[in-house]
């Protein structure tokens, strides 16, 4: 079935700055708000964008991902003709590859996916970024525009911008030029790693990147450049609104923060954009006679008879009686002892912190997180 826009989704990174976090899981498949995973960010916008068939590119501890995204229907893009497809790298019978090289690669081995249905554009997103965006108002302007390929680009501080792949534009809004993480940055867009291209454009710089033996085979490095050169048309599309690359523990702890901050920029609670995902069937929270409960997320399934300041706790998290939690990220099944005190952490899934524990960085720039369990009187 013919479609206009198919979306393919990059779910397949490794996301080592997350340390411990994604030594059994893929990035995308990290817990996130307390009920969410970050691969729901992308899929919601998807399926609030009115964009049916999306397929999910992994590579990296694929299985947990594979099994959660399958199908679609917690996002409501399980309908006929459409649905989540899981892409895993696989050998061809003209090739002996069974990895995906790079970013342009992984949307390459998967030509014959997007042409089964027959698309005018293709959008390719990442699976690791928290954000509320409608993809059909990107489209607008890339038809409007009449351009081979739309960027999305948000605003960064300048003193941060050579941290970023950088697009400078001219006055209509055309990219002239792309710089990767430029010491002394001429703008002040980043890339949002966010594509739209008119698909027979791309389709025809795959398969040329494709045997390039020089070539990384990456839309950063080599794509977009190469684009840029022929002097193809490359528009900037200006976000503006919440978004975070979460790809390190503090900027995934920020992000949790800031949903209990006064603007909750995110707000996950907004009915008309929802952010969908995996529904467990757990119990209520319990919030105990004795607890004390100061600006916090408590998701389903938690108990809570201590006391929880400025926090997030992700479903099925325990606080003992007397046990204090402070500028914290509480993950799935935690469970935090009688008199133990957590101040600015980030707590793996499934981690027990003993009684009587002193665990975090009160006073630190960093975050620190707990990956295993602490014993009873332990000070991390």
């Amino acid at each position: 079935m013919k479609q206009e826009m198919v979306a393919m989704i990059l779910a397949g990174g490794r996301g080592s700055r997350l340390k411990d976090l994604t030594s059994r899981v893929a990035k995308p498949a990290v817990s996130f708000g307390g009920k969410y995973r970050i691969i729901d960010f992308p899929l919601s916008n998807c399926a609030n964008s009115g964009i049916d068939v999306v397929g999910v590119l992994t590579q990296y501890e694929s299985v947990l991902l594979g099994s959660y995204v399958a199908g679609g229907r917690s996002w409501g893009l399980d309908t006929r003709g459409g649905g989540v497809y899981v892409l895993p790298p696989r050998e061809k019978a003209d090739s002996d590859l069974d990895v995906y090289r790079g970013t342009a690669d992984a949307i390459t081995q998967n030509i014959d996916f997007i042409d089964s249905y027959d698309p005018d554009y293709i959008l390719v997103l990442s699976g690791d970024h928290i954000y509320k965006m409608n993809y059909s108002d990107m489209l607008q302007a890339h038809k409007k525009a009449g351009a081979d390929a739309t960027i999305a680009v948000i605003g960064v501080p300048k003193k941060e911008a050579s941290r970023f792949g950088i697009m400078n534009t001219d006055e209509t809004g055309r990219i002239t030029e792309f710089e990767e993480k430029p010491a002394n940055p001429k703008s002040n867009l980043a890339s949002m790693g966010i594509y739209i291209f008119t698909w027979k454009k791309l389709r025809a710089l795959l398969v040329k990147d494709k045997t390039d033996a020089a070539s990384q085979h990456d839309f950063g490095k080599n794509i977009i450049p190469t684009m840029l050169k022929a002097g193809s048309k490359l528009i900037a599309y200006q976000f503006r609104g919440y978004w975070k690359d979460v790809g390190t523990i503090d900027s995934l702890w920020e992000a949790n923060m800031d949903l209990l901050g006064h603007r909750n920029e995110l707000n996950l609670a907004d009915g008309s954009w929802i952010i969908y995902s995996e529904d467990a069937v757990e119990m209520p929270q319990f919030i105990g006679q004795d607890a004390k409960i100061n600006v916090a997320y408590i998701t389903q399934g938690c108990r809570v008879n201590g006391e929880v300041d400025h926090s997030v706790l992700f479903t099925n998290t325990l606080v003992r009686g007397k046990a204090k939690i402070v500028d914290t990220v509480l993950m799935p099944d935690t469970v935090v002892d009688e008199d133990a005190v957590v101040t600015r952490a980030l707590v793996a899934p499934g981690v027990h912190i003993g009684k009587g524990a002193k665990v975090g960085r009160k006073d630190s720039s960093s975050i620190l997180l707990v990956a295993h369990d602490v014993r009873e009187g332990e000070t991390l």
